[in-house]
């Protein structure tokens, strides 16, 4: 008897994992209901832009704007790379294990998955700061009303612990992790927070994003990218030589597992 319940609860688990992505590829097609008509585009519009390395995605925000200064959230100071102008944040929310242990995918281990599977973690901000980020196929541009961008804001406020709070170095100079709000679990998980977040701002979605192309199907790509990328190929050399920061993607050759 014990061993039929064991079976039963193996297949059940297989089925559900094989269920998982067609779930959601199915809950990313579908629109949500609260989506409103897109503002008429006003000169005090904020441009925020999503990206994504093809596992993970992340929001680009300015540094600094009339309706939010991010510097006593995110002090440059807490990055090693802290003496340069930068200009913008990319800003993502995920598991705290997954985040801090598995920094490229040679360190996922068999618990790590276990943990992404079947537990429930808790929550890390993951904090870089960029210089003057250009628009790519795989860092695309959200033009926001005030209004708009203010309910990002407030998503993002919503998982800032009160101080005092922990930080972790991040995988480069340019970044670092913050203790944050919210719990991690496999419907929760870190695109379906950016999917989320930009339904918030009222802008179209699915109902379900729990994979980086659910998110960034939604998200118009740009008209012109090409030079933008070879700029940013450019700037990532400099960063590696110590004298400045790699801007525009994640880095490509140290990707956040998928839960992240």
């Amino acid at each position: 008897m014990t061993r039929k319940v064991a079976r039963l609860v193996l297949g059940m688990t297989a089925l559900a994992l094989a269920l998982y992505p067609l779930s959601g590829w199915i809950g990313s097609s579908l629109p949500r209901e609260a989506n409103h008509a897109a503002p008429q585009p006003r000169p005090d519009d904020v441009t925020i832009l999503v990206e994504t390395n093809g596992v993970h995605t992340a929001l680009v925000v300015p540094l600094v704007s009339a309706d939010k200064d991010w510097r006593a959230d995110f002090p440059v100071d807490d990055i090693a790379a802290s003496a340069l102008p930068y200009s913008h944040l990319s800003i993502s929310w995920g598991d705290k294990r997954v985040f801090l242990e598995t920094e490229t995918w040679a360190d996922l281990r068999p618990a790590t998955v276990a943990h992404l599977l079947f537990g429930s973690g808790e929550g890390l901000l993951h904090i870089a700061h960029y210089l003057q980020p250009q628009p790519t196929e795989t860092m695309r541009p959200v033009r926001l009303s005030r209004a708009q961008y203010r309910k990002v804001v407030q998503r993002v406020e919503a998982l800032i612990p009160l101080a005092p709070r922990q930080t972790y170095p991040g995988y480069e100079a340019h970044d670092v992790f913050y203790d944050a709000r919210g719990t991690y679990t496999l419907i929760e998980n870190c695109n379906a927070w950016i999917g989320d977040t930009l339904a918030a701002a009222g802008l179209p979605m699915g109902r379900w994003t729990p994979f980086a192309g659910g998110v960034m199907k939604w998200v118009p790509k740009p008209q012109h990218s090409g030079a933008n990328h070879h700029n940013a190929e450019h700037l990532d050399g400099i960063i590696r030589s110590g004298k400045g920061q790699k801007i525009a993607r994640l880095s490509p050759h140290k990707r956040p597992a998928q839960g992240s």
